[in-house]
């Protein structure tokens, strides 16, 4: 398995001409139209925060074009997608998508569009690291307890996602699987109420970004058992990742990508794409993205279409191996 951070501190050196390019398109090709911003996730979500934290220098790096953003929830991501896919090709609509657009089609028997081929590819923008999560009450402390804890206790333990299918779900059972262990699965419609109910003991355990994670940690309210990616994060330098504790098939972290619906005109897939490029490479921006311990990325719409294609063909692999079906 490929690593979870395939682009970590790999930042596009060609953003040279990319807010000049921007800049000139934004105001002569949209003519005062604003830009909608369909987020297919929860407020609040990792995804979420990465996006709307980039909103301001957004509207600056498409020459004052305004956007607006909108969360819709649902379905692991399938209601905002479906609406992004129904959108005009006129580069007035984008979407940004999780991992969750890769992993549907592995979980969903049938989607009411083709993931790869009812999209315009602009960009992986970035992402955030994972980490396996449990409530204080819970008598773990490393990946090995909680292992030791879930055998001595079969079916006693449950474990949050954010939805059937989703991502989170799909990264408890990658760990599940690891473990030789089962917990029982309580999904939840988005990360909100997920962590609500971690927080209040009403479940045990469950995976969710850092950046969500961080304030919880340093409470108290929460117990990190492990970074479910390759490497360590920055703001959690003592916890180590679940792969170093003695179970090296877990790597499995968050990723976001730019997209627009098939058919855009070149020109405006090059002015998106330039526009994102520059709004997320702003030093505010990365200032944020730092303290959440999140990356950038920033590629091409090219190598985007090729990642969102070995991801989904991934993640395919990942649910037959984890067993992952909707309940």
């Amino acid at each position: 398995m490929h690593s979870s951070h395939p682009f970590r501190r790999r930042t596009l050196l060609a953003l040279a001409g990319a807010s000049l390019g921007a800049a000139a398109l934004g105001v002569r090709a949209q003519n005062g139209t604003p830009l909608r911003v369909i987020l297919p996730v929860g407020a609040g979500s990792g995804a979420d925060t990465i996006v709307r934290s980039t909103q301001t220098a957004l509207v600056r790096s498409l020459g004052g074009q305004p956007v607006v953003m909108e969360n819709l929830p649902g379905a692991g991501g399938i209601t905002g997608t479906q609406m992004l896919v129904k959108a005009p090709a006129d580069g007035n609509t984008i979407a940004f998508i999780s991992n969750n657009h890769a992993v549907n089609p592995s979980v969903f028997k049938k989607l009411p569009y083709d993931s790869l081929a009812d999209i315009t590819p602009l960009s992986i923008v970035g992402g955030s690291p994972f980490v396996l999560v449990v409530h204080p009450k819970v008598a773990a402390r490393n990946a090995r307890e909680l292992q030791a804890l879930m055998k001595a206790r079969p079916g006693d333990l449950n474990y949050a996602s954010s939805g059937n299918g989703t991502i989170f779900h799909l990264a408890a059972e990658v760990f599940l699987d690891a473990a030789g262990t089962t917990a029982r699965h309580i999904p939840y419609k988005g990360v909100g109420q997920m962590v609500v109910d971690l927080l209040s003991g009403q479940v045990d355990f469950g995976v969710i970004a850092v950046g969500t994670a961080q304030a919880h940690l340093k409470s108290g309210a929460l117990r990190a058992i492990g970074i479910m990616g390759r490497e360590r994060v920055a703001s959690l330098p003592d916890v180590p990742t679940v792969a170093e504790q003695g179970f090296p098939g877990v790597d499995i972290a968050g990723w976001v990508a730019a997209i627009g619906p098939k058919g855009m005109p070149p020109a405006q897939v090059r002015r998106l794409h330039d526009g994102i490029a520059t709004a997320f490479a702003d030093p505010e921006v990365k200032a944020g993205f730092a303290r959440r311990d999140e990356y950038t990325v920033l590629n091409s719409p090219e190598a985007a279409a090729q990642f969102l294609r070995s991801e989904q063909e991934r993640f395919a692999r990942l649910v037959k191996k984890a067993n992952v079906t909707l309940e």
